[in-house]
């Protein structure tokens, strides 16, 4: 007994001090980059570097580890890489979010001296105007019949002169600073963008490791004799899947589709165009909303484009607007065999023209000039507007060439604002809100039904 006694003790003893030593791992690098120092540049980059080395880890790791899926170990060990993955970019995105900070004040104070010299120049400017006109309201005349003498005369046109030179001084002077202030202006603008992207990521991270340390302490409370409980996990699992893919995605003036099928067009557009899946979705969830709030139009008279509403029969004056839309619209019908007066387009909100098509609410005219592209990108010799298929592709083709396909929060964001009403997200708070919605969508449709097919 007193020899087992000898033989345990150390052993305990020796687990008393290494257990606190291995539990309180020091911080990484990538850890500590959120409290070094703006202005210690080399250190922050060796600190991002560190972070981007863990990311990559924990993405070969995932790789591996995606072959035990199915199995409680498996699983285990990919939330707890997910995890990690997270928390690195969350570590990486801090760091470049205190860089872009430093960078937009100091972006600041130099438009500030630089708006600072522009008052100055132009207060120096206003004061040689008026020295100089004061010089112009005398009269030559009046120059020499007054009492001084000719050195004096000769020491007036001196300072005329000196005058004019330090005008022409200061207005260079403005129009450098101006094209300054300019470039600073623009180079503040890109790093606010980049700073609400990093932001926009850096949540999306938070959100999915609280997702995922939820289902890792899920799993590890399942023993071993407990199969049975991980096989009900894995059946729910099954069965959410099959729910998301058969739920109804709607269309705006059209026929829904189930989401399975709605995505598997997104991840078509995806690899044709680089458009982010979860945000063409987006996209035509939010159109089919505004469809539900202003109905849909049939055209009535060719001639003037009015036309009525297919629901409530009420007329409207601008439902398709002639020399620009109605026959680029009757040539789209007539090429697809439809009834131009009982095909349903967009009715007009309150300013503009309705008639867009279908449900990516392509207007005919602008139909027209793209369609060749959707139909080579299909392999098609015909596209349809009110096809989904067509629809979805003709969408992405077009907010890939309004920037989408950059990917981050601002370049969706402005697409998205672009692609309702031409342009950026600042050009109005009513611009603003359709950008923000159809951000708030994505979001939900990526982290609510993509990530959890």
């Amino acid at each position: 007994m007193k020899r087992l006694l000898f033989t345990i003790l150390p052993i305990i003893i020796l687990s008393a001090v290494l257990i606190p030593a291995f539990s309180s791992r020091a911080q990484s690098a990538c850890e500590r980059g959120a409290l070094i120092n703006p202005d210690d540049k080399a250190a922050l980059q060796i600190a991002l570097d560190e972070c981007n080395k863990e990311i990559a880890a924990q993405d070969q790791l995932l790789q591996v580890k995606q072959k035990e899926a199915g199995s409680l170990a498996g699983d285990v060990a990919i939330l707890g890489a997910q995890i990690k993955k997270s928390q690195a970019a969350i570590n990486a995105r801090n760091i470049i979010i205190g860089r872009l900070k430093d960078n937009i004040v100091q972006k600041t104070l130099i438009i500030e001296t630089l708006s600072d010299k522009i008052a100055r120049e132009k207060d120096s400017v206003s004061q040689l105007l008026r020295k100089i006109n004061e010089i112009d309201q005398a009269s030559m005349a009046e120059v020499i019949l007054s009492k001084k003498n000719l050195s004096d005369f000769f020491l007036d046109i001196d300072s005329f002169n000196s005058i004019k030179n330090s005008l022409r001084e200061s207005l260079v002077s403005i129009g450098t600073a101006k094209k300054a202030t300019e470039s600073e202006k623009a180079a503040l603008e890109d790093s606010q963008r980049k700073e609400a992207d990093a932001k926009a990521e850096m949540e999306a991270q938070k959100r999915a490791v609280q997702r995922n340390e939820q289902e890792k302490t899920k799993l590890l409370s399942i023993t071993k004799n407990q199969a049975k409980e991980y096989q009900k996990i894995l059946a729910d699992k099954k069965a959410l899947s099959a729910k998301i893919r058969a739920a109804l995605f709607e269309l705006r003036d059209s026929d829904g589709i189930q989401f399975g099928q709605a995505y598997e067009y997104a991840q078509e557009a995806y690899r044709k165009t680089g458009v982010r899946p979860a945000f063409l979705l987006a996209i035509f969830s939010q159109e089919t909303s505004f469809g539900k709030n202003v109905g849909s139009c049939y055209l009535r008279d060719k001639v003037t484009g009015a036309g009525v509403g297919m629901n409530t029969g009420r007329i409207f004056a601008k439902v398709m607007k002639p020399g620009r839309d109605v026959e680029p619209f009757l040539e789209i019908t007539s090429d697809l065999g439809r009834d131009p007066f009982n095909t349903r387009v967009s009715c007009p909100q309150e300013v503009g023209w309705g008639g867009a098509m279908g449900p990516a609410q392509f207007i005919p005219s602008t139909w027209v000039g793209m369609r060749k592209s959707v139909a080579s990108m299909l392999g098609k010799g015909q596209v349809d507007p009110w096809n989904a298929e067509d629809a979805f592709i003709a969408a992405s083709i077009y907010l890939r060439d309004l920037g989408a396909a950059q990917g981050g929060y601002s370049a969706e964001r402005d697409a998205a604002c672009r692609y309702f009403s031409g342009s950026k997200c600042s050009a109005s708070a009513y611009v603003a809100n359709y950008g923000n919605s159809v951000i708030a969508k994505a979001t939900s449709i990526q982290e609510n039904q993509i990530d959890k097919l």
